[in-house]
């Protein structure tokens, strides 16, 4: 099918999934296929647990004063 003969939809549609296509090329992750360890896993599990129970983690301001970085 040619462009001209293609409905604003279906140009919309092809346009949509090109870039999609072009994203996921340029971000995809690189470690997808990478499992991850045990322990990376529990600390996960623990950190999702937690703000599922109202935890907050560590506050941004706390981590700004801590490295230096300017937030």
């Amino acid at each position: 099918m040619q462009v001209q003969e293609m409905t604003i939809d279906q140009l919309k549609g092809l346009i949509r999934e090109t870039v999609e296509e072009k994203l996921e090329e340029l971000l995809g992750d690189p470690d997808w296929s990478l499992e991850l360890k045990d322990t990376v896993r529990e600390r996960l599990k623990r950190s999702l647990e937690e703000t599922e129970r109202g935890q907050s983690g560590v506050a941004i301001e706390d981590v700004v004063k801590k490295t230096g970085l300017r937030w």
